[in-house]
């Protein structure tokens, strides 16, 4: 008789739970638009909001718990605002785009606002959608599962208009995916232990400032796009690539800080053309690089497969192991209007006292080249016959390579460009 009691007491409490959480469901189902509405404190089942307008905050106790499957949170509707709440656990399938908040086509002008996260796939995905906001949030992968096999923080599919700032994002595979998304805005943003920091793929007229990415293995790939502004962004000591530059074109990178890029360990294997690079730019083309500074790593610009006819002017180049690696066919003029970029490791002179160096910066020689071209021969770098061929190139140099040359050499390390204090 008491085990029937505790078991009718049980089920009764465990179906006042559900029809509870019912009874929310509807009650959200059943708001005006322009509502606004506190979710209770406690754990609550995977929630829909369907009515437009509505602004819905959470109790600080309050916990949005997704079960282990499918979505946490769908927003459903037009101008929806979600903001306060702890969402986790939702689903782990990565083809199914399990979320912890997605935000449907139709919820344009949504806004999904200082949110804690923590769960497996997508944190936040924006499916084809416009106008909307994503700004403050906290959210973690689950460091349990390979990162290749974990979500993006946050998924850009083929959205417009959006505004991505002030979240801090870590443990996820990619901080932030950009796909066929054209016209947003990602500002701000503080990404950690990650695949990529940015990843941009087939986007146009994207707006990329003032973001930090530390201790990813690439900070920003871009790839496959045109018409990026990459503005006033950090990379600090990310491993293999700080930005990373795949078929872009007629883009901007001015002002961006990227500091102690270094080869990613491979169980003590050294790879060839693995070097840490602050910048590598593969097949990329009419880009301006100005006042940027690329410093403390193995190699501050790698250039390879057509990457020509690119701006580079005043930016610094600080006691990177290799400045410049330079693997094409045409010689690189990286000056604009009698004004280039300082070296730190330039040793020409300036007897005018204009401030720019009266012989030209060529940072690569023809004993590089060789070396590129039979990785093998590395084990000859400091040998006589090195340092032979090197003499005999700087004595008479009458075949000269094509590669990059810095007519304009900055004396001294511009102020704009040095390091904070």
């Amino acid at each position: 008789m008491y085990l029937l009691l505790r078991y009718g007491v049980a089920l009764a409490v465990a179906l006042l739970s559900l029809t509870a959480h019912a009874s929310l469901q509807e009650q959200l189902d059943a708001l005006e638009p322009g509502a606004v509405f506190e979710l209770p404190p406690e754990q609550l089942p995977p929630l829909d909001f369907r009515v437009p307008g509505v602004t819905v905050s959470c109790h600080a106790d309050t916990v949005i718990d997704g079960g282990g499957e499918g979505n946490a949170i769908d927003i459903l509707a037009e101008e929806v605002t979600l903001s306060g709440c702890q969402v986790r656990n939702w689903g782990e399938d990565l083809n199914e785009l399990d979320a912890g908040i997605f935000v449907a086509p139709e919820a344009w002008g949504a806004v999904v606002e200082g949110n804690r996260l923590n769960g497996p796939a997508f944190g936040i995905w924006l499916d084809g959608t416009r106008d909307v906001t994503v700004r403050d949030n906290h959210i973690r992968g689950d460091a349990g599962i390979r990162s290749q096999d974990r979500g993006n923080g946050i998924h850009l599919f083929n959205t417009t208009g959006a505004l991505i700032e002030g979240n801090d994002i870590s443990q996820t595979r990619d901080a932030i995916y950009i796909e066929t998304a054209n016209n947003n805005e990602i500002r701000n943003n503080v990404m950690t232990d990650l695949r990529y920091g940015i990843h941009y793929m087939y986007s146009m007229h994207n707006l990329l400032e003032g973001n930090v990415t530390r201790g990813t293995r690439t900070g920003y790939a871009l790839m496959q796009s045109k018409y990026l502004k990459v503005i006033n962004n950090r990379s600090e000591n990310d491993e293999n690539y700080g930005i990373l530059m795949n078929f872009i074109t007629n883009s901007e990178l001015r002002g961006n800080v990227v500091t102690g890029v270094s080869q990613g360990q491979t169980a003590g294997v050294e790879i060839s053309g693995a070097e840490g690079k602050a910048v590598f730019i593969y097949n990329s083309l009419y880009n301006t690089f100005e006042n940027n500074v690329f410093r403390d790593s193995n190699i501050g610009i790698h250039l390879t497969a057509g990457s020509e006819d690119n701006e580079v002017f005043n930016n610094a180049f600080v006691n990177n192991q290799r400045q410049v690696k330079y693997v094409a066919t045409r010689t690189q003029e990286w000056s604009k209007k009698g004004r280039g970029n300082y070296w730190s490791d330039y040793l020409g002179w300036d007897r005018d006292q204009d401030g720019i160096g009266d012989v030209p910066y060529e940072p690569n020689d023809n004993v590089d080249r060789l070396l590129w071209t039979y990785p093998e021969a590395k084990v000859l770098m400091f040998s006589p016959a090195v340092d032979t061929l090197r003499w005999v190139q700087d004595a008479f140099p009458v075949v000269k390579a094509a590669g990059v040359s810095d007519s304009h050499p900055l004396m001294s390390q511009p102020e704009s460009l040095q390091p904070e204090s």
